[in-house]
């Protein structure tokens, strides 16, 4: 009996220590400092407004017959091309794998091509290609684009996300204990989850999926610009809508700290030097954002938004409990809302729950007594991409996008994002061309873009609001 006790008292202890090592290291890693320069505000720099431009890829429907617009990967394309001193290229999703029935135009082999023919032309050129775990499905593989760009002496380096702090904290306190040190094995022997022909996952690369972690970024600077995108170069992506902007030189030092302090977090790696010319001026402001810095400036141009205010917002997902509330309260005073959003129903040929866009556009019309507009992307199983919002004031306008969707994992501090806010009066080119895209996509101008709101207005039934309340509680979601 006495031993009986004794066992009992010695696993008891044991618990209390494991739970109490448990919570020590999932608080921690949600709230553990950040590495330097990340979640990053640069030097709003004014430019002349030829030196910011707006790209876009977009599908419509036309008498009955579907078509795509494609100018983001042309842009990209011509950059490694026009490039003479450096490249530094951040892409999440950059692989060839997609659905063994479909064909998609070969985006990734275009641009890893591109950069092969550049590197052997200037052997001393350096390029650094930065990137996501997700295209090797967390180290069960080698990636033949990368291997290719290893190859010619081209850096790549697959973000460390274990040194930026946790989003769903109940699972990572686990796996942050029990399974980071494990080693990585390129023999994997489980279904590959995340598409059909890439090679088989490990269990360890599974249990890192789980921990819902990215480096989510999509940008690409050299010595002459910068282009800040909502579109990865992924042939299974290449038909998604998205957006994208350039700013020539201006933006260059702040990307080349921002994009060195995410490659540190891998592997230290000798960066272009570089030191901005003096400023030019201009009529147009912009200005490089990462990660939280995003969040908060989008927070203080919605609490600057009035009546007669314009606000538009085009997003793949909306989720964050502080964009939610900062569009309430915008039109609770006023402003003009209209939003254009991702149904979520397809993602890559498999289909979805319509979460979170569809509960969240539901709770923002009811909360606002429908005075918040909603039209959604009309183009399935093409995803409405985009991660945009515009927001025109009384004396000026600003936008603001790039790689971060507006949700808690994109905004606080979990995942690397890059946005840029750009500001200017309402009669600059650069906002007549958002403007104008904006207002081609709601009253589908030209083509079919987009369906009104009651196409996708569905009562969420008790078993998939539990879901999504209980995804949420747990943060174990994507979203």
């Amino acid at each position: 009996m006495k031993k009986e006790l004794d066992r009992r008292g010695k696993w008891r202890l044991f618990a209390i220590l494991f739970l109490s090592l448990y919570v020590v290291i999932m608080l921690y890693n949600v709230y553990r400092p950040l590495p330097e320069h990340i979640s990053y505000a640069g030097k709003e720099w004014s430019v002349p407004s030829e030196d910011v431009d707006f790209f876009y890829n977009l599908s419509g429907e036309k008498n009955g017959k579907k078509f795509y617009k494609e100018e983001i990967f042309t842009r990209t394309l011509d950059i490694i091309d026009e490039a003479e001193q450096f490249i530094v290229l951040d892409f999440f999703l950059f692989n060839s794998y997609h659905e063994k029935e479909k064909e998609y135009p070969a985006i990734t082999k275009k641009i890893t091509d591109a950069l092969l023919a550049k590197r052997a032309e200037n052997p001393d050129m350096p390029i650094i290609f930065i990137t996501d775990q997700v295209n090797s499905s967390y180290g069960s593989h080698t990636v033949p684009e990368f291997e290719a760009m290893k190859k010619a002496g081209i850096e790549v380096v697959e973000t460390n996300l274990d040194a930026f702090r946790d989003p769903n904290p109940i699972y990572s306190g686990f796996y942050r204990m029990l399974f980071t040190w494990w080693g990585e094995s390129k023999e994997g022997w489980l279904p590959n989850g995340l598409t059909d022909m890439a090679p088989d996952m490990t269990v360890r690369s599974y249990l890192k999926l789980m921990n819902v972690k990215a480096n989510h970024r999509k940008t690409i600077t050299t010595e002459k610009t910068t282009l800040i995108s909502s579109a990865n170069p992924h042939d299974a992506s290449y038909y998604f809508a998205n957006t994208a902007f350039e700013v020539k030189k201006a933006l260059v030092g702040d990307m080349l700290q921002s994009e060195k302090a995410v490659a540190d977090t891998s592997r230290s790696i000798s960066f272009p030097k570089w030191t901005n010319a003096a400023e030019k001026g201009g009529e147009v402001r912009v200005q490089l954002l990462t990660e939280g810095k995003i969040q908060e400036a989008i927070e203080q141009e919605l609490d600057r938004a009035e009546k007669g205010d314009e606000i538009w917002l085009a997003m793949f997902y909306l989720a964050d409990r502080n964009m939610i509330e900062g569009l309430t309260d915008a039109a609770e005073r006023g402003a003009d809302i209209r939003l254009i959003l991702d149904a979520n129903k397809n993602s890559f040929g498999r289909k979805k729950t319509g979460l979170p866009n569809i509960p969240m556009a539901a709770e923002l019309r009811e909360d606002t007594h429908n005075r918040v507009k909603v039209r959604w992307f009309a183009q399935s199983p093409e995803q409405f991409h985009s991660k945009m919002i515009y927001i025109k004031h009384e004396n000026e306008s600003v936008v603001i996008s790039g790689s971060a969707n507006h949700t808690s994992r994109n905004l606080n501090n979990y995942n690397p994002e890059t946005d840029v806010k750009i500001r200017a009066a309402h009669n600059q080119p650069i906002i007549e061309e958002v403007d104008a895209y904006m207002h081609m996509l709601w009253k589908n101008e030209g083509a079919i873009y987009t369906d009104p709101y009651e196409k996708h207005n569905e009562k969420i039934s008790i078993m998939k609001r539990s879901i999504y309340s209980f995804q949420k509680l747990l943060h174990f979601t994507t979203f």
